[in-house]
């Protein structure tokens, strides 16, 4: 759950100045952003806080400090479920750092997506060799456990 820096204003004053502050202060605090801390992330998307200065070290993240502790924002919150989707997916961490950082690209997500489509159609591939690979073990093994079969067959009769 997000922790937000939110004040509760007075009731109104009669004194102008002090509405006018009073307004200013509460505009101020409604735009701050949702901050979390590094326990929030972790057990939001059930990792380890290890886990979270690991992507921070290799710049996936970026947090601000407040004294000792690290403060991410919803920026941070958002590079790091792309980087945990990207894990999912079997990416490997350089290719979802480029497709990280293109997230604070702009408004043009078509660049990304284009990039996105060339690291998913580069995974496949690799993904069909391993099961192409795995195919070939299999029947290798099936043919393995047959022979073996047939000679205890063999040492019995």
């Amino acid at each position: 759950m997000p922790s937000t820096r939110r004040s509760r204003s007075a009731a109104p004053s009669a004194d102008p100045a002090a509405s006018a502050a009073v307004a200013v202060a509460a505009a101020d605090t409604a735009s701050e952003a949702p901050t979390f801390t590094i326990t929030e992330l972790a057990q939001e998307f059930d990792i380890t806080p290890r886990a979270i200065r690991f992507y921070e070290d290799v710049g996936l993240l970026e947090p601000t400090r407040a004294g000792r502790n690290r403060v991410y924002t919803h920026r941070d919150r958002t590079r790091l479920k792309l980087t945990l989707r990207g894990k999912r997916l079997g990416l490997q961490l350089s290719e979802i750092k480029q497709l990280v950082d293109m997230y604070d690209s702009g408004n043009d997500t078509r660049p990304q997506l284009e990039a996105f489509l060339v690291v998913l159609a580069e995974h496949r591939n690799q993904l069909v060799q391993q099961l192409d690979d795995l195919q070939v073990t299999l029947a290798e093994i099936e043919q393995h456990e047959q022979r073996c079969r047939m000679l205890l067959r063999k040492k019995k009769a």
